[in-house]
Parts: structure tokens; C-alpha cells; sequence
């Protein structure tokens, strides 16, 4: 005989909540947070024009530029930057903090 299957009730969960369980499972949490801190550093630092490539692991994003003048300019305000984009990335929904916020930042 067909018994109905009975789905129990839950307290409502906020979406942003449910999308980071969904990265999390899926293992997409780093990727995401790599795009999201690449994201910030184009908004963050001016320098996206001479930017070639970003990298970000452990905390340190390493990113190459393509000017020495830039590089030369960015490496003074490394702290500053930091802060910035830490402060931008709290603002994220997505991120996931568990992972890490930047602690360096490697000009090359």
C-alpha cells in the first residue's frame, strides 16, 4: 500500500546561507572566494590596467603586474590595500571568511 512521504518542517534558512552550504558541498568555496578576491583587487587598487595575473592561496594574493612603475607605487600601499580589500570583502554575501581573508599581498 502507498504510504505518503512526509516532509518535516524546518525554520526558515537565508538564501546566502543555502548558496554557501551549495559551495561548500560542491567544493566550490575556495574558487569562489579566489574569483571574489580578484574582484576586489580590480576595484580596489587601480591598478586593474596593468594587472596580468592574480593568485590567491593560504592568504597571500600574488598578483603580476604588467608596469614597474605600478608595482613600485602598490608596494608602499601594500598595508593600506590589505585593509581595503579585507573591508571590501566583508561586504561580500558569498565569501566565505572560514576560508580566510588576505593577510599579504605579493607584487610581481
Amino acid at each position: 500500500m502507498f504510504r505518503p512521504y512526509r516532509i518535516e518542517r524546518r525554520e526558515a534558512e537565508p538564501m546566502e546561507e543555502i548558496m554557501k552550504l551549495f559551495l561548500r558541498k560542491r567544493g566550490l568555496g575556495t574558487r569562489m572566494n579566489a574569483q571574489l578576491i580578484s574582484d576586489a583587487w580590480d576595484r580596489v587598487s587601480g591598478a586593474s590596467a596593468y594587472t596580468i595575473g592574480r593568485f590567491y592561496r593560504d592568504g597571500v594574493l600574488t598578483v603580476t603586474l604588467s608596469s614597474s612603475v605600478a608595482r613600485n607605487q602598490l608596494y608602499y600601499r601594500r598595508e593600506e590595500l590589505v585593509k581595503a580589500l579585507n573591508r571590501e570583502l566583508e561586504k561580500e554575501s558569498l565569501f566565505d571568511r572560514e576560508k580566510g581573508l588576505v593577510k599579504s599581498i605579493v607584487l610581481r
